[in-house]
């Protein structure tokens, strides 16, 4: 069965206010990394799975993404999918 990298990258929406980001901002400055005017912080998800093909690995990673990985009151994701090469031994 073929098997797929997928990376879901989630970000809060641009109405959420992002207190981390806000903190480090003010520590970047602090350490005297100046001109930085806006730092969000989001999260990065790795996986591979197997799929019978890529839009059935999409399928499933739309709904791993909407229901475990992201809140969609407040945050946004994006996917990147592509097939693992397979080796020959």
């Amino acid at each position: 069965m073929p098997r797929f990298h997928a990376r879901v990258l989630v970000s809060l929406r641009p109405s959420v206010l992002d207190p981390a980001g806000e903190a480090a901002r003010s520590a970047a400055n602090r350490l005297g990394v100046e001109g930085i005017s806006k730092l969000r912080i989001g999260k990065v998800v790795d996986l591979e799975l197997e799929a019978d093909n890529e839009a059935e690995a999409r399928k499933q990673l739309e709904l791993l993404s909407d229901r475990l990985f992201a809140n969609p009151v407040i945050e946004d994701w994006s996917l990147e999918l592509q097939p693992v090469p397979t080796t020959t031994a």
